[in-house]
């Protein structure tokens, strides 16, 4: 079944320009750069993984030099701009030993079929005390919500164990009370840039809409909430998609604790739909192609898809599964929690044909089934799962988005994207308002990212960068970050606005002279 993988053929199409337009719109030679209105001297970057630097699955040491902030901070320096230090991890692999959740970084490897794909390294270092070399001016802390940023003890080490901290933030904060919002001001920086938001339905998204739960070995997943009303974080569950009010709020205090110290000046960007980027995208709904199933096809049709569509049309939802077509792509079966679950007239229906074990077995998997559909997003992770054995289950009904539902977990319906949608538009609206009347320089992200996934991407001399996954240049491995090059078409964009806002004449990078993804 179809993997995470990458073909020789879309490697070399890689290093193939298709556009001459260009994105890259400011030749430096001819510029005299100056920094306007602003005061570039104490520039502090706050937000989370995609402040931070973070790609390809892990924090590491070579992608934290080319995090957006440190782009713009070397071209602020050609304006006055000061030191702008990191937290750099101790290695270029990334990932906590002994922090389960934290492995190294994702590299591209060849399979024994010769095809390459992603797989994570070896953690390669203990938690490790950098609060030594501070003040850090990137205070990006991935994983980080925005009411993460303003709350105390986000760095304690003892509050690590609970849930209660971040081990990123563990890393470099001031003392195991502080917040990261309380390090930021004790620079008091003359400028900053603000990007938070994103992992306030992220987390939702790339958990198909769950929250999990380990016990021993065994791994329980229960719908996550959209929480609506409720500003007290607390109460909420790692993937519950956070109330606009509390994301509001939280930002809002970000800026008036900056406010506080004399911080007035600064950019702040909204957060990209989800669904534009190579994670929620890469992964067809209908990948199972006649020559796929082969010689499984119609007996599939005869065994288990026919009987199901005559028991659920009977039952008037005959619409949550047709026949495999023998000449067409045909969509996965996936799990519909939203759906009425008609297990227990499933497994009455097929009692007289199947017997009551198989049929009770029948009812319990099917009882919320359906095919999915151009509307629903299959997770990156989950292609290496299609077409293997569901364990446990009962043949033929046991091979996952065949003829096993992939679960919750592994898609994002149409009605969960519709949440996070709701969440994004709800937020952006909120930081669009904030930054007026708090008088900031505004970087719409998600207009960038759309623009990323849309077909003609963004060019920058000769070279064209879109969403596709790993040949498109502008993702990591992980489908989610961006690569150093993306990186720096987001750092443009983050200048272009400063530019506007404050009379500055920073000038843009040249993206080409980033990094992208390392093929072996």
């Amino acid at each position: 079944m179809k993997k995470i993988i990458i073909s020789t053929l879309a490697v070399s199409a890689l290093l193939l320009t298709t556009s001459c337009e260009n994105d890259f719109d400011t030749d430096v030679k001819d510029i005299q750069v100056t920094s306007g209105e602003a005061n570039f001297s104490n520039y502090v970057a706050l937000g989370n993984s995609l402040t931070s630097g973070y790609r390809d699955g892990a924090l590491y040491s070579s992608g934290q030099n080319e995090s957006y902030p440190s782009i713009i901070a070397m071209q602020m320096k050609l304006a006055g701009g000061g030191a702008f230090k990191q937290p750099l991890m101790p290695n270029d692999v990334g990932g906590f030993i002994g922090l389960p959740g934290f492995p190294g970084k994702l590299n591209l490897t060849v399979t024994s079929s010769g095809s390459l794909s992603p797989v994570p390294s070896s953690p390669a270092a203990a938690l490790d005390d950098v609060s030594a070399g501070r003040p850090y001016q990137n205070m990006g802390v991935p994983g980080a919500k925005s009411f993460h940023l303003v709350a105390p003890g986000y760095g304690s080490l003892a509050n690590l164990a609970l849930g209660a901290a971040n081990p990123y933030f563990v890393r470099f904060a001031s003392s195991a009370t502080t917040s990261v919002l309380q390090d930021a001001m004790l620079q008091k920086p003359t400028f900053f840039s603000l990007w938070i938001g994103n992992n306030d339905v992220l987390s939702y998204a790339t958990n198909g809409g769950t929250n999990s739960q380990t016990v021993g070995t065994v791994t329980t997943y229960t719908p996550a909430v959209v929480q609506t009303g409720n500003v007290n974080p607390l109460t909420y569950k790692s993937n519950d998609i956070s109330d606009p009010n509390l994301v509001a709020g939280s930002i809002k205090g970000v800026l008036d604790g900056l406010k506080s110290v004399g911080t007035t000046k600064g950019v702040i960007g909204n957060i990209p739909y989800v669904t534009s980027i190579p994670f929620f995208t890469t992964v067809p709904y209908n990948p199972l192609t006649p020559t796929t199933l082969g010689a499984n096809l119609a007996t599939l049709n005869a065994s288990l898809y026919g009987p199901l569509k005559q028991a659920l049309t009977a039952f008037g939802a005959g619409d949550r599964i047709n026949l495999l077509s023998s000449t067409s792509s045909n969509p996965v079966l996936i799990k519909d929690v939203a759906l009425t679950d008609l297990g227990p007239q499933l497994t009455a229906a097929l009692t007289p044909s199947l017997g009551a074990l198989t049929a009770a077995a029948f009812g319990q998997i099917f009882g919320q089934a359906r095919q999915a559909t151009a509307d629903d997003y299959v997770l990156l992770t989950t292609s290496s799962l299609i077409g293997t054995v569901a364990p446990g289950a009962p043949a033929p009904a046991n091979v996952y988005g065949i003829s096993y539902p992939l679960q919750n977990q592994h898609v994002l319906t149409k009605i969960e994207a519709s949440y996070v949608k709701t969440a994004v538009d709800a937020y952006n609206a909120s930081i669009k308002s904030l930054a007026d009347s708090y008088g900031l320089a505004f970087v719409d992200g998600n207009a960038k990212m759309i623009e990323l996934n849309g077909k003609s991407g963004i060019t920058f001399d000769g070279v064209k960068y879109t969403a596709k996954f790993v040949t498109g240049g502008a993702f990591s491995l992980d489908g989610v970050h961006l690569t150093g090059r993306g990186y720096a078409v987001i750092a443009n964009e983050f200048i272009k606005s400063i530019n506007a806002k404050y009379k500055s004449t920073l000038p843009q990078v040249d993206p080409n002279k980033y990094s992208g993804v390392k093929f072996p």
